[in-house]
């Protein structure tokens, strides 16, 4: 059974309201925590800056697919993206990150919304999942984010 549009976007709105208070009730110390040693070593307010870069890129995709596109460009390097999306964005403060991330996710349900069950199958490619359905690139949005603040929450904790 597939999920509606009005489900996706409450699922979103839902999601994004739960990112916003984890994010507005850190201290300034855990801000600076690092959360991925790999690469960049991003600490909690990259991490937050990606959910930013992310959310905007998505939405894009969906877009493109909606209207008829392929999606993500077949050569598509995720990684590069990630790079330079959160050392651009990283150069903001944290409330304007959250507001920026408000904003999109305001963005994101307002277009789920609009959706029809023929869209939410439409399919296009993603930088991730290659080939997948809107409504799978939609659910992504959300488990995306879940999976890192539960990396934030792991590192906060121990």
């Amino acid at each position: 059974m597939h999920d509606t549009s009005e489900r996706l976007a409450e699922r979103l709105l839902s999601d994004g309201q739960k990112s916003l208070d984890f994010f507005r009730r850190l201290t300034p110390n855990q801000w600076e925590h690092i959360i991925y040693t790999d690469g960049a070593q991003w600490q909690v307010h990259q991490v937050l800056a990606h959910f930013v870069s992310s959310e905007q890129a998505n939405l894009q995709v969906i877009e493109d697919i909606v209207s008829g596109g392929a999606g993500a460009p077949a050569d598509f390097d995720i990684k590069l993206f990630n790079e330079l999306e959160v050392s651009e964005l990283s150069q903001l403060s944290n409330g304007i990150l959250l507001v920026k991330f408000e904003k999109l996710r305001q963005t994101t349900v307002q277009f789920v919304l609009k959706l029809n069950d023929l869209d939410l199958t439409r399919a296009g490619r993603h930088p991730f999942f290659g080939i997948a359905p809107v409504e799978d690139i939609i659910k992504l949005i959300y488990r995306h984010n879940q999976i890192h603040l539960r990396d934030i929450r792991r590192i906060l904790e121990s």
